[in-house]
């Protein structure tokens, strides 16, 4: 390597990069959460002496390559440095390989030590603690200074070519993306702001709320100023992250747009996709034994690795490829290539869940990453979800009854301690005082004893003693830290059976309600971060609930709309709350075949149930049988979706009739007379049950706004998402009815976009 080509690696990746070999195993073992992790590492660290160093930053130099990373601990008085792992159940069973590869990050720990003192040898302890017993096993070896520079240049000689090919990959992406021009021949109106607030962020180090209206060019507007921002910032990676399949292809389109691919632009873009979906073998299990691709997965791995960083594009189908061509598992290859790709494209969970891929990469690695979140009004909903966790009775009742004999007393513990909750919780729903402890440490205790069972005999588990070990699981680890950004609650369906008895039918769920303190370390840890949407406002419902920074910008990006492209009605006189749904049938259905015969054309109408859309169908379909129509259905496939979109033809005539919020809520294009009117019959709130009263007080207390929070800003939300379906480009002309008396209200018209101009209520 040159000097303008040097390169920065991770200890840890510079060894795994070099020491893995043989099979991929992804048979279930015993390892503890992070946060067990984390506590065990200060345990053995508070066995240790007063001089005890914990997290020890290294880094040394090899040519042009420069390894860091943080060794576990340092004893000054045994000249001891120390590579603590934490694992459950013997130590004996911790396989080889991974000894291999432990080994390897502790001597070269061991080789930056010495050139930072000038020592000439030092001692070594591979320290393995048990988190269940506590005990440590210690691996104990002394070398000199002069092993430990040959083991460490030996990583370095052969990771040193392949450093080689990413420094001048780095150099020449840099290059091209200085030189990067803008993809069409001008900015769409309101591209341009969008574009620029996007690259001042970057340039900042800020977080940014853009809402931008639908239509503008979003998805390249804000990438094109992200890969401008790269090699001015020093910006490593790009995440554009979307909550659904077609805001992830259209990320994905946008970077072949802007010149990635074969032949052009030198950026390597990475589509991460579920296991599911790229799994070549779905009968069998992910490990050498049973799947062809897994055994000697790690000994073809370079050479599938080299291949790979030869296709700028490796989205499902390139990694299909290149994996077919070297026997490699698809879906593994692409988690190895997530370390070496520009722009990776993916779900929300591959950064903001607990255990995110793409945000322990960044965290390990040092990674300067810039994050693009799209429609990112979906991320409250998204957050609260994932940082959530229930447990059922039912389910405990079936593992029970599958388990081995040496885990029923635990699992019997855990029924225990249950009864104990439900007997002091007699409602149907029931906020709990907080996370039952008995019930806690008896779920801890059960985990503990599968784990146990695991290590002594590896195998698959019952199917429902699994699921409610990962169930449980997740429950401790949320338990752990619980506050008031969540409420545990108990629900049950039946209350009581015939002869007084409880049912034993409760769920018992952890319900986050506010993600902040989850999310926050994730923007801090980003460069910068953009959240954009249609719908992104008021902007302090996102900062609050999201965490975000509290120097985040914010811009409302100028609509290319005009008023006159869209006419919007309101039908005051008409209600849809739940009380008058069966008197607002009729007239819906003749408002929608008024509508129709005045300008015939392709209309969606949205309902906010399936059983009030099929009300409305029913009664159109029976009193005005000249309108065609069709429906959406209950848990349509992917097939199925793409037919009802296709009845959107251009120059087609007829109503789609669909769930506001669902499928066809949002992210659907429809240009042109595809699609000239839509129907919205409903405020979009959410249902009011004990869950969200319960989370509306919480707002209430934390935000003061709990009726917002919790109801009117995620319903006109979904409201404004649905009618943003009409105009999708400057040519489009459209008209949508918002149908409920509540939508003439001054403070409901005032959260509707800038540039429509409702009319007087009808």
């Amino acid at each position: 390597m040159t000097a303008a080509a040097s390169y920065t690696v991770a200890v840890r990746a510079l060894c795994e990069f070099t020491a893995k070999q043989g099979d991929l195993d992804l048979r279930f073992t015993p390892s503890p959460s992070a946060q067990e992790g984390i506590a065990g590492h200060a345990v053995v660290a508070s066995r240790r002496g007063g001089n005890y160093r914990a997290e020890v930053a290294l880094s040394g130099q090899w040519k042009d390559l420069t390894v860091r990373g943080r060794a576990d601990g340092y004893d000054p008085d045994e000249n001891l440095i120390e590579e603590v792992k934490t694992h459950r159940g013997k130590a004996d069973n911790i396989p080889d390989n991974h000894r291999h590869l432990h080994w390897a990050q502790l001597r070269v720990y061991g080789h930056l030590m010495c050139v930072e003192l000038g020592m000439e040898r030092v001692n070594l302890a591979l320290v393995y603690y048990d988190i269940g017993s506590g005990h440590e096993t210690v691996l104990r070896e002394t070398r000199d200074a002069a092993w430990l520079r040959d083991h460490f240049e030996d990583l370095c000689e052969r990771f040193s070519s392949w450093a080689a090919s990413e420094a001048a990959h780095r150099v020449a992406r840099d290059a091209a993306l200085g030189e990067l021009r803008f993809p069409h021949a001008g900015f769409r109106p309101g591209q341009r702001q969008l574009a620029e607030s996007v690259y001042r962020a970057n340039a900042g180090k800020r977080c940014l709320l853009a809402q931008a209206p639908t239509g503008i060019g979003k998805t390249v507007g804000s990438l094109f100023p992200v890969l401008k921002a790269m090699p001015q910032q020093g910006i490593d990676k790009v995440f554009f992250l979307a909550a659904k399949t077609p805001g992830r292809q259209l990320a994905l389109h946008a970077a072949a747009t802007l010149g990635a691919g074969p032949g052009g632009l030198p950026l390597r873009v990475l589509e991460l996709t579920a296991r599911d979906k790229l799994c070549e073998h779905p009968d069998k299990a992910c490990h050498g034994d049973s799947c062809p691709l897994a055994q000697g997965f790690y000994d073809r791995l370079p050479a599938a690795r080299l291949d790979a960083a030869t296709v700028p594009m490796l989205d499902q189908q390139g990694l299909r490829e290149v994996a077919a061509r070297h026997d490699v598992c698809p879906y593994y290859l692409g988690s190895e290539m997530a370390r070496w790709s520009d722009l990776m494209v993916g779900d929300y969970n591959y950064y903001f869940d607990g255990g995110a891929m793409l945000y322990a990469l960044s965290l390990n690695n040092g990674w300067k990453a810039s994050m693009l979140v799209d429609e990112a009004h979906n991320m409250v909903a998204r957050a609260r979800s994932m940082y959530s966790a229930e447990i059922g009775r039912e389910l405990l009742r079936s593992a029970r009854a599958g388990a081995p004999p040496v885990l029923k007393k635990a699992l019997e513990k855990v029924g225990r301690a249950w009864t104990e909750v439900d007997r002091g919780a007699a409602a149907p729903y029931q906020v709990l005082d907080g996370v039952p402890e008995k019930l806690v440490n008896a779920l801890q205790n059960a985990a503990a004893a599968v784990n146990d069972y695991l290590a002594e005999f590896p195998g698959p588990l019952d199917p429902d003693l699994q699921r409610f070990h990962f169930d449980a699981l997740a429950f401790v680890r949320l338990a752990e830290s619980f506050g008031e950004h969540s409420l545990c609650d108990l629900e049950r369906e039946g209350g009581r059976n015939g002869a007084g008895s409880t049912l034993r039918d409760s769920t018992i769920c952890i319900r986050n309600v506010v993600p902040a303190p989850f999310l926050g370390p994730r923007f801090a840890l980003a460069h910068s971060t953009t959240l954009f949407s249609a719908t992104l406002s008021p902007w302090n419902y996102f900062c609050d609930l999201l965490g975000m920074p509290a120097d985040t910008a914010w811009v409302d990006v100028e609509s290319p709309f005009r008023a006159h492209q869209l006419e919007v009605h309101v039908a005051s006189r008409i209600s849809t709350r739940y009380q008058h749904r069966a008197a607002s049938v009729g007239p819906i259905a003749d408002l929608i075949a008024r509508q129709y015969g005045e300008r015939a054309g392709n209309y969606l109408a949205f309902f906010s149930s399936f059983d009030y859309l099929d009300q409305v169908a029913a009664e159109l379909a029976r009193s005005h049988p000249e309108v065609p129509a069709w429906r959406q259905e209950r848990r349509m496939s992917e097939a199925e979706r793409q037919a009802f979109l296709e009845r959107f033809a251009p120059g087609g005539e007829g109503v789609g009739f669909a769930v506001l919020g669902g499928a066809f809520g949002e992210g659907v294009d429809l240009p042109g007379d595809r699609l000239i009117g839509a129907f919205v019959a409903t405020l979009g709130l959410p249902q009011v049950n004990p869950v969200n009263e319960q989370l509306r007080e919480r707002m209430q207390k934390l935000f003061g706004a709990g009726y917002d929070y919790t109801y009117l800003y995620p319903g006109i939300q979904k409201v404004v998402q649905a009618a943003g379906r009409v105009i999708r480009t400057e040519s489009d002309r459209g008209v949508v009815w918002l149908i409920d008396d509540r939508f003439a209200q001054p403070g409901i018209r005032a959260l509707m976009p800038a540039w429509w101009e409702l009319d007087a209520p009808a």
